[in-house]
């Protein structure tokens, strides 16, 4: 009986939890949603909406290419993760970042990965492994562009070195492996320093690799939403290196701000970097619009991979 009446606590909590959780998400989302909305009333601009959605999907795409990777890390780990779950708590994962701090993310990607065949810990591991390697590729790929085409632009070019070696150097695998058993991982059982010895140089190239893919398709993104606006040109390889290189900025600086979602940060930055090109007035509209498309993106496809694929997800 007591036992029965211990269950049922726990059951009663667990579910409170998760009700928390999502209460405090759909919170702050709400208010991102209604400050960029806000924003964009300001402005008497008419946008394309073949133009929006094929930026919607070109975002998803790009995230795609990075759950890739985030994937294939936690193969590496011993962790049988299938691709369709890990995608679900990739994608979904995504909403935890206009919560405060960035705890959340880490939460959400977590609990909703986590069974008996993927340890919760070495998940989180695998949460912080992928996050660092993308951020670091990020801010690389704006220090390449920047150096090669806005070398009149050296504060933005050290910021992303900086930002590039605060976030790459971790991931460094024998840093990354030393870092984690700073952390206690020889507590989490036996088999744990094997599991992260398993994380070598080949894994961090496949994550260059699949978050570069990434970034060139958030870039690519950028241009979708600039071009519905009337603003681009349709041949997106022109100005690709600027796009590119201002999505990865302005998200990494977004990032490292420890801002929800990266806001004003982000639109701060990625109206520098294309305010030159297209204008002060299209470059802000154009990064307003942008986080709305990226975050409708998310929540339709959250919204899509939680209550259709946990249906055809494996047993626990």
């Amino acid at each position: 009986m007591a036992n029965e009446q211990s269950n049922r606590w726990k059951k009663w909590l667990a579910a409170t939890i998760k009700l928390a959780i999502v209460a405090m998400i759909v919170w702050f989302i709400r208010g991102t949603l209604a400050d960029a909305w806000r924003q964009l009333g300001q402005y008497d601009w008419r946008f394309d909406p073949v133009w929006l959605m094929l930026s919607g999907g070109l975002y998803l795409a790009g995230v795609f290419a990075c759950g890739l990777f985030w994937h294939r890390v936690l193969l590496a780990l011993g962790q049988e993760a299938g691709l369709a779950e890990t995608l679900r708590a990739y994608y979904i994962g995504h909403l935890g970042k206009y919560v405060p701090g960035k705890a959340m993310v880490v939460i959400l990607r977590t609990g909703l990965i986590r069974s008996h065949r993927v340890d919760a810990a070495l998940a989180a591991v695998s949460v912080f492994f992928e996050t660092l390697t993308m951020m670091a590729v990020g801010a690389f790929l704006s220090a390449a562009v920047v150096a090669i085409w806005f070398s009149q632009q050296s504060l933005l070019f050290w910021a992303s070195v900086a930002m590039m070696l605060v976030s790459g150097i971790p991931t460094l695998p024998p840093v990354f492996r030393r870092l984690v058993r700073l952390a206690g991982a020889r507590k989490w059982g036996p088999g744990a320093d094997e599991k992260l010895a398993r994380l070598g140089y080949g894994i961090t190239l496949t994550g260059w690799v699949l978050t570069s893919l990434g970034w060139v398709l958030l870039g690519l993104s950028l241009w979708a939403v600039l071009k519905s606006m009337g603003a681009a040109e349709t041949n997106p390889l022109a100005q690709l290196h600027l796009y590119v290189a201002s999505v990865s900025l302005a998200t990494v600086a977004g990032f490292a701000s420890f801002v929800p979602g990266g806001a004003v940060v982000r639109e701060a930055v990625l109206t520098q970097l294309i305010a030159p090109q297209f204008g002060g007035a299209a470059a802000l509209i154009g990064a307003l619009l942008l986080r709305l498309v990226w975050l409708v993106s998310e929540l339709v496809i959250s919204g899509i991979l939680y209550f259709v694929a946990r249906q055809h997800a494996p047993p626990d």
